[in-house]
């Protein structure tokens, strides 16, 4: 018998959104650790507010809403609003109400300052590792580093001297098609970024490099770093993570052929880490002799340094840091940060289901 089209026009529901999510969705046991790490945070962020005035939206909702925003690749945060008008399963996350007003958007822009920053993304990334150390190895690690791009047009470059100001900025034109010749460009219409050059050729590009230090064992990241994009960042970024490694025993590095420099071995062998950096010896001597290669775990190291391609993989293209719309070290390193640690929670649900 067919069934009747009946219009929405209830009222009420008396199914809560706890109930509505199944009990096994992937979002469960990401939801239970975050707010386990939100709690133990609860002390950070009661100092960030003061005690009299307007109640704020709460810290916990902001960051776990952000975490959607990451998870399901939403592109802006006018869209996580959207969708949070309306998503059910988001509602549920973020701990909101079936009838409760969302925020504005703008709320995140407000709270860049004072909450979404590195200090928070990295008291949070660390609380993620605290629970990740029983899938974490403490001897053999993996270091690499990658460009994250700016969402920016070739207008918005400018120098690198002082804050990324152009030096003769004052003096800069721009070609306008309709008319066919060149105007002075206003100072105030220019928004400058911090841009790099190329080694090889002189196109101008915007963009930073971010670095990881990943565990070999199951592929999670223990640190993240960001610098500007020149052709030492990535050896200077390692050496100081390697610093951060516990000394107490040997531990391994590996890397791609961009790491196989004399100096860099040589500091990392006086740090009493092994460098397991991939050879480059194309016109050139290796670095790396048969000190380190004849052992069975250099091979294994080579192996199990191509995971991290799999981190920068996810985080580009699902946490979309591929290109980013944040300007400065500062608001990228965040970014960098706060993706990374969302990247550790899936890993963390995976590998608490396989065991």
């Amino acid at each position: 018998m067919r069934g009747d089209d009946d219009l929405q026009e209830g009222m009420f529901s008396y199914i809560s959104p706890e109930k509505r999510v199944p009990t096994d969705h992937p979002l469960r046991p990401i939801r239970k650790m975050v707010d386990e790490i939100l709690k133990e945070m609860s002390p950070k962020f009661a100092k960030l507010y003061s005690d009299v005035g307007r109640p704020s939206i709460a810290p916990e909702r902001l960051l776990r809403s952000l975490l959607l925003q990451v998870f399901y690749s939403v592109r802006s945060e006018r869209m996580l609003i959207e969708q949070l008008q309306y998503n059910m399963l988001f509602r549920w996350f973020v701990g909101m109400e079936m009838d409760e007003t969302v925020w504005n958007h703008a709320v995140y822009s407000k709270n860049r300052e004072r909450l979404l920053n590195e200090e928070i993304a990295e008291s949070f990334f660390q609380r993620v590792l605290e629970r990740a150390k029983p899938y974490m190895s403490d001897e053999h690690f993996t270091v690499d580093g990658t460009l994250i791009e700016a969402w920016a047009s070739q207008k918005s470059f400018g120098g690198k001297t002082g804050r990324g100001s152009h030096p003769d900025q004052e003096e800069r034109s721009t070609f306008t098609r309709r008319s066919g010749r060149t105007r002075p460009m206003n100072r105030r219409r220019i928004p400058t970024l911090d841009c790099s050059r190329n080694p090889k050729g002189a196109k101008q590009s915007s963009a930073t490099l971010g670095h990881v230090l990943m565990e070999n064992r199951n592929g999670l990241l223990v640190q993240t770093f960001l610098t500007e994009a020149n052709g030492r960042a990535e050896r200077e970024a390692a050496m100081l993570m390697a610093e951060a490694i516990p000394s107490g025993k040997r531990v391994t590095l590996g890397g791609d052929k961009n790491y196989d420099t004399q100096k860099f071995v040589r500091e990392l062998r006086g740090m009493n880490i092994t460098p397991h950096v991939a050879q480059n010896d194309t016109n050139r001597s290796s670095a790396v002799d048969e000190r380190t290669t004849r052992h069975a775990g250099y091979v294994v190291s080579q192996r199990k340094r191509k995971r991290v391609e799999q981190s920068f993989g996810w985080m580009k293209m699902v946490g979309m840091l591929r290109k980013v719309k944040l300007r400065g070290i500062d608001k990228v390193g965040w970014l960098l940060t706060f993706t990374g640690a969302a990247y550790n929670l899936c890993r963390l649900r995976n590998l608490m289901a396989e065991a």
